[in-house]
């Protein structure tokens, strides 16, 4: 493949990648190479190029950890007593993975490493015995074993944090050109070394699957760097991760197999501005393997045709990794495609430079309301792990408030910040997220009260209930909610998060009322009690500026549910005008990647939404006659595993003839000591709490969070 300039070279028969044809062959001109190498110097100084220095240090230290390796395996051999013969060249290796193998890391980044060893060393063996050989390095510190859903072993060795897998595989010998990608290697294999091996496996199919591997890294460098910007780079809060984005990157670099980056990254956003999903990105047919591993397949699993944004993983057992993308997180990527295209159209037109690529929008003026999370814990390592569990969970509070009816967007922005303090003389670690909202357009209606209650509250209720199930709440660990208009960001965020000073409004006070709740000082605040404990699934700490924070800590002992309260806020607030920008015009026919028969769509369910998730204060009669109509792009919400929404989610219907009150509801403060007592309140209360496990023996307050919002147009 050429990756110089010059039109006019002619060509050898070239390796066809992908499972279509390419859409354009033509080579890069000498203006293509201009903007390349002025793509390079806009990116150096968002430090994404390590200096060669720098990087080879990192093979100098992996080269002293893959001796480590060989060394613990002949001890191992030793220790069992295999032949001389075999321990001689027994080997071991380590592999990398992820940003570091694909070769676009950033500076200071941590690396990916897997331990391969051969069948006679456990793995049991690699988080002892190698663990304490681990320790004995004098460049080892912060070293440390995490039970995540594939167990890793972290560690800093000399200033550099890797993460170490462990794969055991069913040969005597490990030699050292062993390619990971040969799918015969997971046979008879322990499942959590092939998910261990999974990781390797992707990262080396999409290196093989790319016609120029320096193109492709210098369009990813450009493309991750565009979306941590833009605050789409989160795979946790169902945005796209690195895997994804370089599976994206590798789809663009197949089908325009000749052009350099410059012309990639343009392509890029064409083609996924364009592309019609859920059709998947596949980057090579999947192959069928006969050992029985479930793979990603909308014609066998009906939960895999729900995933709306479908990018499937080279190797097998081949999964979406993007299962975690919602309505509303796949509306804000979608929108940044188009602006993608629009910039780096005017950028190949010499009217604008790569900088305005690279400019960070501001979240914080971008919408008229915005729910505010904030989670808090008595000491910064509850915070971290409590932290982590909250982040985990927001997507299913995005995925519920976008099924509300009066919702068309909830967009979480993927950075956390550290909150001010509810009471400065008390120690408390808090952090907080910010959703913003855009309200969906009413017609005929003046007025509109829309109860956010159940969203939050069912949201709470999952997450307190996870950590008691996983032994990991501590009293005093606290997660509130809060509605709040753009005028009042300034006063919970930094000044210079907001960029844009606000004048000063209606006041915003946290302070501490009975038992440290949230004050929301706006039209009314009223506050009622109800309680919070919560359900089960894996956590991933973050620190609060929202990067993955590595080291976890033992889960500490449940003692009782801890206190939420969140003020109701009856607030009037001017209704928001929801409308979608049409993207760029290039006129280049994308080629959709359907799987071998093309997959019908799902059939329609029949569910409808759960009227209390959604109160409407007031509500008058409906009017007879079919008023529902169906609002642009509706597709499902978060992938669930009892009955999913589709593509034309019953969510997404409006009642335009609704008329709402204009009376305020008030709600009352109350603090209910024991069971008995909570379920007389559930009758009268307006949420459905039926699912709320038994609270726990000893009388706790517990707080209801009430979140109403007036919106008249």
């Amino acid at each position: 493949p050429v990756t110089t300039q010059g039109s006019q070279q002619t060509q050898p028969p070239q390796k066809h990648y992908g499972i279509t044809s390419p859409i354009s062959l033509a080579a890069p001109k000498e203006t293509d190479c201009i903007l390349a190498q002025k793509l390079i110097e806009t990116l150096k100084p968002f430090g994404v190029f390590e200096e060669e220095e720098e990087l080879q240090r990192r093979i100098l230290i992996l080269g002293k950890l893959n001796n480590l390796v060989k060394e613990w395996i002949r001890e191992i051999s030793e220790s069992k007593n295999l032949p001389q013969s075999v321990i001689e060249n027994v080997g071991g290796k380590i592999f990398t993975f992820g940003s570091y193998r694909l070769g676009v890391h950033t500076k200071g980044a941590d690396i990916d490493a897997l331990c391969v060893a051969p069948r006679h060393v456990d793995r049991s063996d690699f988080f002892t015995s190698f663990y304490e050989k681990l320790k004995l390095q004098e460049e080892v510190k912060d070293l440390a074993v995490e039970e995540a859903f594939v167990p890793v072993i972290k560690l800093c060795f000399d200033g550099i944090e890797i993460d170490i897998l462990f794969a055991r595989l069913a040969l005597q010998t490990i030699p050292e050109d062993l390619d990971l990608r040969d799918d015969s290697l997971l046979k008879n294999l322990d499942i959590r070394c092939i998910r261990s091996l999974n990781g390797c496996r992707v990262t080396d199919e999409i290196l093989h699957l790319v016609p120029n591997i320096d193109n492709f890294r210098l369009t990813l460098r450009a493309i991750k760097l565009w979306a941590k910007r833009h605050n789409i780079y989160s795979n946790i809060l169902g945005f796209l991760g690195g895997v994804s984005w370089a599976m994206l990157v590798a789809r663009t670099c197949q089908l325009y197999p000749n052009a350099i980056a410059s012309t990639l990254v343009h392509k890029f956003f064409l083609v996924f501005s364009k592309w019609e999903w859920p059709n998947p990105v596949l980057l090579k047919q999947p192959e069928e393997c006969n050992l029985n591993l479930p793979v990603w397949d909308p014609r066998v699993n009906p939960s895999d045709r729900y995933h709306l944004m479908p990018i499937i993983t080279p190797a097998y057992p081949q999964q979406n990794s993007t299962y975690n993308v919602s309505v509303s997180t796949r509306m804000v990527m979608v929108e940044e495609f188009k602006q993608g295209l629009a910039i780096t159209d005017e950028i190949l037109l010499s009217k604008a430079e790569w900088s305005k690529l690279f400019e960070a929008p501001n979240f914080f003026q971008k919408y008229k309301h915005y729910i505010v999370l904030l989670a808090s814990a008595p000491t910064e390592k509850q915070r971290l792990e409590w932290v982590g569990l909250v982040e985990s969970k927001i997507r299913i509070l995005v995925g519920s408030l976008e099924k509300n009816e009066f919702i068309t967007l909830a967009h979480v922005n993927p950075q956390s910040f550290p909150a001010p303090k509810e009471n400065p003389d008390k120690e408390e670690f808090r952090t907080m997220w910010v959703i913003g909202l855009v309200f969906k357009k009413t017609e005929n209606s003046e007025n509109l009260s829309v109860d956010l209650t159940y969203d939050i509250q069912s949201f709470t209720d999952t997450v307190y209930r996870q950590a008691i199930n996983s032994k990991m709440f501590e009293m005093d660990m606290k997660i509130a909610a809060m509605h709040v208009k753009r005028r009042q960001l300034h006063q919970l965020l930094p000044n210079h998060v907001l960029q844009k000073k606000k004048k000063h409004s209606s006041e915003v006070r946290l302070t501490a009322l009975n038992d440290s709740s949230l004050d929301l000082s706006m039209d009314s605040d009223n506050s009622m009690s109800v309680p919070s404990p919560t359900s089960a699934m894996k956590t991933s700490p973050l620190n609060s500026s929202g990067s993955s924070q590595g080291r976890n800590s033992p889960a500490p002992a449940v003692t009782a549910a801890s206190v939420t309260n969140i003020q109701a806020t009856e607030v009037s607030v001017p209704q928001v005008n929801s409308s979608e920008s049409s993207g760029g015009t290039s006129s280049e026919s994308i080629p959709q990647t359907a799987t071998q028969p093309a997959i019908s769509p799902p059939p329609k369910p029949t569910v409808s939404r759960v009227v209390s998730s959604t109160r409407l204060v007031n509500q008058p009669p409906r009017p007879s006659g079919n008023t529902a109509t169906k609002v642009p792009n509706p597709i499902v919400g978060v992938k669930r595993t009892s009955s999913p929404h589709k593509e034309e989610s019953p969510k997404k219907t409006k009642t335009e003839e609704e008329q709402l009150d204009t009376e305020t509801s008030t709600t009352q403060s109350e603090t209910l000591q024991t069971a008995a007592p909570l379920l007389a309140a559930q009758k009268t209360s307006s949420t459905d709490l039926s699912d709320i496990p038994a609270l726990p023996a000893n009388p706790i307050p517990v707080i209801k969070n009430s979140i109403k919002l007036r919106l008249n147009r």
